[in-house]
C-alpha cells in the first residue's frame, strides 16, 4: 500500500492522484478537499449500485441457460420465448412515443452528417492524427491507396496515376460542384477567374489566398489553385489539391482499443485527453529522414461575401469511457476494493472535459462535453449511467446535461429494449450507434446454451442481423435523434483495402446513418465522398415515411446452425481461423500492452482487431466445444499450430517474444483461456482475462 496515498476513505494510487491534485484540478476553480469528498462520495454511494446490476446481469444470464437446457432436442417455441424474457425483464415494456430533449449539441453531431474516427487515447500520435482529419487531400487519399483499383510502384511521383488521380477527383466534383456549363475535367483558365462558374453559386462560400471554400450536403470543400506547385503547374486550371471535410467527428478511445490494467496506464490516457482538451498535446514524429513536432491544427479563415469565415481545424472529440463491468487497482474504495473503472472514467474524464469549456475556439462551441459508454444492458443500466453523469455534474459545478451520451447499442439487452434505452438518458443523449462485433458476441454467449452457432463468416447472414441495422436508424428517427444526435454504424476493418471501402461503406449513409466509423485520416476521406453523393438528411426523411423495417422476432431469431453437417475440414478452418484471431490479437495486448491494431488474419490480410473481434471467435469457440462440435483436444491443436503461424506472421519485430515452441507464455496462457473459460466469462467478455494476463506480464517486466 505504500503506492497509494489516502484521500477522503479513498486508496489513490500515488501516480493518478499527483495527476489530478497538479494537472487536471489546476486552472479549475475545485478546492481538492472538495473534489475528493464528493468523489468518494460517488465512489461509496454508486459502487454497491454498478455492482447490483452486474449481479442482475448473471442472473439472467442463468436464467437464459436454464431455459435452453430444459429445452434441449425440442424445436424452438419463438412465442414462449419471448414470454420468458418478458417474464424475467429481459424484455421490457416498451412505452409511449417520445422525443429526446438533448440541448446545445454541436453542429458535428447534431446537423452534419459525414465519417467518425475511433482512435486509441494512449497513443499520442494517433490520438493527434485522429483530431487533425477533419480536413484531408483527396489526391493523397487516392494517390496512395487502391482506391483506384491498385497500389502505387516505386519511388517518386509517377504522372500517370497523378493523371488518374486528378481524373477521379475531377469526376467527384462534377457530382459535388457541378459546374454551370460542361465538366470539371475538360475546364480550363478563364482570365482572372480562379474557378469555373458554379450551377449553384451558392455552394461558393470564400477564399483564402490561392485557396477557395465551397460546400455540398454540409460538408465543405476547399481547392486549392496553385501554379507554383509540381501538380498545379500541369493542370489546366491550376488546381493543385482538392481537400475534403473529412472526419467530423472522433472517439479517443478509453476503452476497446486499448490496454488500461492499472494507475501508469489510466494517467497516461488520462493524460492524452487533457491535453487535447487544453491544447497542449504534441508528439515528436520522424518522418521522411526529418523530425517535427505534430500538435492540434488551428482553425482556418476564409473571407465570405458577407465577412470572415471561421472553420474548425480539428474533428469534434468525444471520449469513450469503460462499461459498467471492470474495476480498477487505481483507486481502493474504504473497504479495499477496486473501484468501477466506468464510474472513474465518468469523474476524471469530465473534469478534463472542463479545460476545453474554459478556453475559447476548443473542441465544443456549444458547452459540451461528450462521452461514449459502451457495453450496457438494457434500460435500467442506461439510467444508472445518466444517474453517474449527474451526480459527476454536480461534484463539479456543471450544469445538469452538460455531458452528452453516446450509447452503444451492442449488447443484445440493449438491442431488443433501444428505445427505452434512448428514453433513460432522453435529456444527454446524443448518440447512439450499432457495434456489430460486440453483438455478435453477446449474441453468442447469450444463446450459449441453445444450439451450436453458425459459422463466424455466416453470421452476418443472420435474419438478427439486418433487423439489429434496421431498427437502430428507425428508433433512433422515431425517437428525434434527426437534427439533435448521431446516429452510427461501425467500423470498416480493412484499412488496406480502400477500393472494396469506397464500394461497399456507401451503405452507411444509404441505412440512414449519420455517421460511420473508419479506421484511419485516409480512409475518412475516402469515406467522406460517400456523404457528398447521398444526402442523408433527405434519405432520412425517406426511411421515417417507409414506418418501421425490422421486426422484434427477427432481432430475437437465434443464429443456431439449423439441420448442418459441417464436413472434417469445414470445421478444422473454422477452428484455426478463430484460433489465429485470437493469439493474433492477444500476444500484441498481453506482451506489449498494445489494444488495437492491424493484425493479419489466417491469410495474411491485414484487419483492424480490438476486443470486440476476439469476443466473437473466443466465444464462437467455446459454443463449439460446450455442444461437442469440437473437443478441446482438437481445440488445443489448432491453437498450438496458429501460435506458430503467429509467430511467423510476426517474425519481423524485434521486440517480439515467441509463443512456440514453449506455449507457456502469458499471451498462449491467455488465449486459451478466453476460449476454454469463455462460457464462464461475464456477457462472454475478454477484459477480465486479458487484464490478470497483462498484469502478471507486467510484472514479470519490472521483475
Amino acid at each position: 500500500m505504500s503506492d497509494y496515498i489516502e484521500r477522503k476513505g479513498l486508496s489513490v494510487h500515488r501516480e493518478l492522484g499527483r495527476f489530478l491534485e497538479t494537472r487536471a484540478l489546476a486552472k479549475t476553480a475545485l478546492k481538492y478537499d472538495a473534489f475528493w469528498k464528493g468523489f468518494a462520495a460517488i465512489i461509496h454511494d454508486l459502487g454497491p449500485k454498478n455492482r447490483a446490476l452486474l449481479e442482475k446481469r448473471d442472473a439472467m444470464q442463468r436464467q437464459v441457460d436454464n431455459w435452453h437446457t430444459a429445452r434441449a432436442g425440442q424445436p424452438h417455441d419463438a412465442d414462449a420465448y419471448r414470454a420468458f424474457l418478458q417474464d424475467i425483464g429481459y424484455l421490457v415494456q416498451e412505452g409511449p412515443n417520445f422525443q429526446i430533449e438533448t440541448m446545445n449539441v454541436d453542429p458535428e453531431i447534431a446537423e452534419v452528417p459525414g465519417p467518425q474516427l475511433v482512435v486509441p487515447i494512449m497513443n499520442a500520435r494517433f490520438a493527434l492524427n485522429a483530431a487533425n482529419a477533419r480536413w484531408g487531400s483527396l489526391y493523397d487519399a487516392l494517390y496512395g491507396t487502391d482506391a483506384l483499383g491498385d497500389l502505387p510502384t516505386g519511388k517518386g511521383y509517377d504522372p500517370e496515376r497523378g493523371g488518374r488521380v486528378i481524373d477521379r477527383a475531377k469526376t467527384f466534383l462534377d457530382a459535388a460542384l457541378p459546374l454551370a456549363d460542361g465538366s470539371w475535367l475538360d475546364a480550363r483558365k478563364d482570365g482572372s477567374r480562379k474557378f469555373p462558374a458554379l450551377d449553384d453559386p451558392s455552394q461558393f462560400l470564400g477564399a483564402h489566398g490561392f485557396r477557395y471554400l465551397f460546400e455540398n450536403n454540409g460538408l465543405k470543400i476547399i481547392l486549392e489553385f496553385d501554379d507554383a506547385t509540381e501538380i498545379g503547374s500541369t493542370d489546366p486550371l491550376g488546381l493543385s489539391d482538392v481537400r475534403l471535410e473529412s472526419a467530423m467527428s472522433a472517439i479517443m478511445d478509453c476503452e476497446d482499443s486499448v490496454a488500461a490494467v492499472d494507475a501508469e496506464d489510466k494517467v497516461l490516457a488520462y493524460s492524452n485527453w487533457l491535453g487535447l482538451m487544453d491544447g497542449s498535446l504534441t508528439e515528436e514524429v520522424s518522418k521522411g529522414g526529418k523530425t517535427f513536432t505534430r500538435k492540434l491544427n488551428d482553425d482556418l479563415i476564409f473571407d465570405g461575401p458577407d465577412g470572415k469565415v471561421r472553420l474548425k481545424g480539428r474533428a469534434l472529440m468525444l471520449v469513450r469511457n469503460v462499461g459498467h463491468l471492470m474495476t480498477n487497482p487505481a483507486i481502493l474504495d474504504r473497504d479495499g476494493l477496486e473501484v468501477p473503472e466506468g464510474i472513474m472514467d465518468a469523474v476524471v474524464t469530465t473534469l478534463i472535459g472542463m479545460h476545453d469549456l474554459m478556453r475559447d475556439g476548443g473542441n465544443s462551441v456549444t458547452g459540451s462535453i461528450y462521452v461514449v459508454k459502451p457495453k450496457m444492458h438494457g434500460p435500467e443500466e442506461v439510467a444508472f449511467a445518466d444517474e453517474i453523469f449527474t451526480r459527476v455534474e454536480v461534484l463539479l459545478g456543471l450544469p445538469q446535461y452538460t455531458v452528452k451520451l453516446g450509447i452503444m447499442d451492442e449488447e443484445r439487452r440493449t438491442s431488443v429494449n433501444l428505445k427505452e434505452c434512448i428514453r433513460a438518458a432522453k435529456h444527454r443523449v446524443a448518440f447512439i450507434n450499432t457495434g456489430f462485433l460486440d453483438r455478435t458476441g453477446d449474441e453468442i454467449h447469450t444463446s450459449m446454451a441453445a444450439g451450436p452457432m453458425v459459422r463466424k463468416g455466416d453470421m452476418k447472414n443472420a435474419a438478427w442481423i439486418a433487423s439489429y441495422e434496421d431498427r437502430n436508424v428507425d428508433i433512433g428517427l422515431a425517437c428525434g435523434l434527426r437534427g439533435k444526435a448521431q446516429i452510427g454504424k461501425g467500423m470498416w476493418a480493412m484499412p488496406d483495402r480502400m477500393a472494396d471501402m469506397l464500394d461497399q461503406k456507401i451503405g452507411h449513409p444509404m441505412s440512414g446513418a449519420n455517421c460511420a466509423w473508419v479506421p484511419s485520416p485516409t480512409a475518412a476521406t475516402l469515406h467522406a465522398t460517400h456523404y457528398h453523393r447521398v444526402d442523408v438528411l433527405a434519405r432520412q426523411d425517406e426511411i421515417a415515411a417507409q414506418g418501421p423495417r425490422g421486426t422484434l422476432d427477427d432481432l430475437l431469431t437465434i443464429p443456431v446452425a439449423q439441420g448442418v453437417n459441417w464436413s472434417d475440414a469445414e470445421i478444422r478452418d473454422e477452428v484455426e481461423n478463430n484460433a489465429q484471431g485470437i493469439l493474433g490479437y492477444v500476444v500484441r495486448w498481453v506482451d506489449a500492452g498494445v489494444g488495437c491494431s492491424k493484425v493479419p488474419d489466417i491469410h495474411d490480410v491485414g484487419l483492424m482487431e480490438d476486443r470486440a473481434t476476439c469476443r466473437i471467435s473466443s466465444q464462437a469457440l467455446a459454443n463449439w466445444l460446450h455442444h461437442g462440435v469440437v473437443s478441446e483436444a482438437e481445440v488445443m491443436d489448432a491453437m498450438r499450430a496458429m501460435a506458430v503461424k503467429v509467430d511467423a506472421q510476426n517474425a519481423g519485430d524485434p521486440t517480439y517474444e515467441p509463443m512456440a515452441p514453449s506455449f507457456d507464455g502469458e499471451a498462449f496462457k491467455a488465449a486459451c483461456d478466453l476460449v476454454f473459460k469463455g462460457r464462464a466469462q461475464p456477457s462472454g467478455y475478454t477484459e477480465p482475462l486479458l487484464h490478470v494476463h497483462r498484469l502478471a506480464k507486467k510484472a514479470q517486466n519490472v521483475s
